[in-house]
């Protein structure tokens, strides 16, 4: 009941951009760029997130990043991450100067609700070297849901971190946030994870995952998110629930593509090749669909009919 409220208000108050066929969008979510050390869980694929953002940034994809970029949970001051991570922020700042960077807030840095803490943090950097201010992202304004509408068809993609209703990662934010900046935050360098994150509790995951389908079931919009960690394409007879996965797996990020008037996943990984060297490559994880196949509005309809593939979801993706 929660998620639906907390899902509509952030739907009502999104940005909307109009798309179509020659529309570039690439999503993804869940980075946790952090100081560099141990607890770091981004550092492993950082050079694999470079290489996959120089691809999109010289294929004139717009990136939106889908929450949890930045984990200012562990880090609230913004200066670290910036500090270990300056080549990262070097490509988000050749987006934003193109207008192609969509800042989307989760609940690991939430802060950047505060417009006072955005632009204390992210209109403009410190250079140590030179001892020098200059402009970083100066006029960014951070948003918690995106509705892309086809320009012709009408059809909407409700793009939004996810968090929305989970009640520790949402109502009670703050002392969740507390716990892991003063405790499990020294687990994470041993692999131990909390148990507030949907992560690695599988029936948290699936309960969060079941309120964002009842979402799309009643409100009929095709939905993007993040926050689980679990990338998630829909099967033919399946509600369009989507999910980019995260930029923590082990040597491997995955995305949602946008492009062509289709929708992708994608897997960037290191594999080694004939010659025994490492490298970086792009893998379509599944099949290319026309975005209209997952408009609801033509193949669904409310009743019971809904309530079928509702629970024929579940039932397939509980034994996942």
């Amino acid at each position: 009941m929660f998620t639906d409220k907390r899902l509509t208000e952030a739907y009502e108050k999104a940005r909307v951009e109009y798309i179509d066929e020659t529309s570039n969008y690439v999503f993804l979510s869940d980075c946790h760029r952090g100081d560099g050390s141990l607890s770091d869980e981004f550092a492993r694929n950082k050079n694999i997130f470079l290489y996959a953002l120089e691809y999109y940034y010289k294929n004139e994809f717009i990136y939106v990043e889908n929450g949890d970029g930045d984990e200012l949970w562990e880090h609230h001051e913004f200066k670290h991450i910036k500090n270990a991570h300056p080549e990262v922020f070097a490509i988000l700042k050749r987006f934003y100067d193109e207008k192609r960077l969509i800042m989307i807030y989760g609940n690991h840095n939430i802060y950047l609700k505060s417009q006072w803490y955005v632009e204390q943090n992210y209109f403009r950097n410190y250079d140590e070297y030179t001892e020098f201010f200059y402009d970083f992202l100066p006029g960014i304004r951070p948003i918690e849901a995106l509705v892309l509408k086809d320009r012709k068809t009408k059809q909407e993609i409700f793009v939004v971190h996810g968090m929305q209703g989970d009640m520790p990662n949402d109502q009670l934010w703050y002392p969740t946030m507390l716990s892991l900046k003063y405790f499990w935050r020294f687990l994470h360098a041993f692999g131990v994870k909390s148990p507030t994150s949907p992560v690695k509790n599988m029936n948290k995951r699936h309960k969060i995952e079941k309120n964002y389908v009842k979402w799309i079931q009643k409100h009929e919009k095709m939905l993007i998110c993040g926050h689980t960690h679990r990338f998630k394409y829909p099967k033919t007879k399946d509600l369009p629930y989507f999910n980019s996965g995260c930029c923590i797996y082990p040597t491997s990020i995955t995305a949602i593509e946008i492009t062509g008037g289709q929708i992708h996943l994608v897997r960037w990984k290191t594999w080694v090749n004939e010659e025994g060297m490492l490298q970086i490559k792009r893998e379509v994880m599944r099949v290319p669909d026309p975005i209209g196949k997952f408009d609801i509005r033509t193949r669904v309809k409310k009743g019971p009919a809904t309530e079928l593939l509702c629970r024929t979801y579940f039932s397939r993706n509980l034994r996942n």
